[in-house]
């Protein structure tokens, strides 16, 4: 969709003479490259995707795509997470980047497992209770 009306403010800009000194057209000519690139990043995701069937995902240790159930050492609560990717965490949703630090934190450990993460807000304890 931002494509086309990047193309169309290209030309818009050509429209108004000299290019040199024309902001209008180096904005736009930015942004296409920016358009490009992104594109490209998308392009090569979507080449290197692969689907991993969840119900097939061991779950004596927590690995990508397994959801995770934590006790806060702290607090006594427990959270549940769905380790995933970059492109697919959301932690309203519950789900966690396996490179965010408690996301790194999780990975490979099996329940009963202590988990250390560092916080702005300091030292955060857990304790994998259940894998999913």
């Amino acid at each position: 969709m931002e494509r086309p009306q990047n193309i169309k403010a290209i030309e818009e800009a050509r429209a108004h003479g000299d290019l040199s000194e024309n902001a209008e057209f180096e904005a736009a000519k930015d942004r296409q490259g920016f358009l490009n690139h992104r594109i490209g990043e998308l392009e090569y995701k979507l080449c290197n995707a692969e689907i991993i069937d969840l119900e097939s995902i061991p779950k004596d240790r927590a690995l990508f795509g397994c959801t995770v159930i934590l006790e806060n050492i702290q607090t006594d609560e427990n959270v549940e997470y769905q380790l995933v990717g970059q492109d697919e965490s959301n932690i309203t949703e519950g789900r966690i980047s396996v490179v965010s630090p408690l996301g790194k934190a999780i990975i490979g450990k099996k329940p009963g497992d202590g988990i250390v993460v560092q916080t702005p807000g300091g030292k955060r304890n857990y304790e994998l209770v259940e894998i999913k």
